[in-house]
């Protein structure tokens, strides 16, 4: 039965931790899902237009 006492200790400490943490408001975490939404869409337009540009000279380079 020590396998059980283990479970039974991991979920009541997992408990007791959850009850420490700090979670954030409405406002933030829409605001945050905001911020990493316009990043990715940032970071992808910024690899496309590299992309662009490096197979554009590539491409001019192989048929001159």
């Amino acid at each position: 039965m020590k396998i059980a006492e283990s479970i039974k200790s991991y979920v009541v400490g997992s408990y007791v931790e959850m009850k420490k943490v700090t979670w954030p408001t409405k406002n933030q975490t829409i605001n945050y899902s905001v911020l990493v939404i316009l990043m990715s869409l940032g970071i992808a337009a910024f690899f496309a237009a590299l992309d662009y540009i490096f197979s554009s000279g590539i491409t001019a380079l192989l048929t001159r």
